[in-house]
């Protein structure tokens, strides 16, 4: 799979940034749609530790992008985004976070809590099972992220329509990524580096959450009204982690979207 994906003609000054860590390409449903607005550029990131995610998106936008650009954050993406644009302020005009996890410790354990709280005893096992063999690096990757899939479907989705993950395709899942770059975002919110990263950005930022997300909006809202008195929050209805696959919310979720990378 190829590292950087482009949509629509040039300039490039849009770019959607993936999440997982380790899953890239989901954001290409995003992409596409977006590319009516502008150039979009879809980096892929392979780099196995957050500093590589930084320098390896630097090197992306420096040789492809239209600098300054709109970038777009999803779950880790928001994360990777937030950090990125504190290192190299000059490349980002406005940030947007999209579903975005926790900035704060005391958030963190809420996620888990509300998934296995919308499963079953069944549910739940299957989630656990699944979860650990794509941590160990399964090679039936699909079956396991399709596995997943249904899961997610109930934990992180309101009302979801058909969605396809074309595995292999347009999303691949890096389990080695996943656990080592997870591991140090964990370090950066427990310590409260994360939040003193987001006092630093000088930028405009806008974060869209959905209501049923299981990632909690307060989390995200509380934090950014706190330490930054000009940034926007945005709270989608009947909208769970991924608003592009929600029947209720993907219209205005692009809506949203839209006008925010426009004004």
């Amino acid at each position: 799979m190829e590292n950087l994906r482009k949509y629509g003609k040039a300039p490039f000054s849009i770019v959607v940034v993936h999440g997982g860590p380790g899953a890239a390409g989901e954001m290409a449903p995003v992409a596409q749609e977006l590319k009516a607005s502008g150039g979009i550029l879809e980096p892929l990131q392979t780099a196995n530790s957050i500093e590589g995610q930084i320098e390896e998106l630097k090197y992306q936008l420096e040789k492809n992008g239209d600098l300054p650009v709109v970038l777009i954050g999803f779950s880790w993406g928001a994360w990777l985004s937030i950090l990125f644009t504190v290192k190299y302020q000059s490349f980002v005009k406005k940030l947007i976070l999209v579903g975005s996890g926790p900035f704060e410790e005391k958030y963190a354990g809420i996620i888990e809590e509300t998934r296995l709280s919308r499963l079953t005893d069944l549910e739940k096992k299957k989630y656990h099972d699944v979860i650990k063999s794509l941590i160990k690096g399964s090679t039936d990757v699909k079956t396991l992220l399709n596995q997943l899939e249904s899961v997610l479907s109930i934990t992180d989705c309101f009302n979801r329509i058909e969605y396809n993950l074309d595995i292999g395709e347009t999303f691949e899942f890096r389990s080695d990524i996943f656990q080592s770059v997870s591991a140090e975002a964990a370090d950066l919110r427990r310590n409260g580096i994360l939040l003193e990263q987001i006092t630093l950005i000088q930028c405009p930022l806008v974060a869209i959450h959905g209501d049923f997300d299981p990632h909690p909006s307060e989390g995200v809202r509380e934090p950014l009204s706190k330490h930054r008195k000009t940034s926007k929050f945005i709270l989608l209805e009947k909208c769970g982690h991924r608003p592009w696959i929600e029947k209720q919310a993907k219209s205005e979720f692009y809506k949203v979207l839209k006008y925010e990378i426009m004004c």
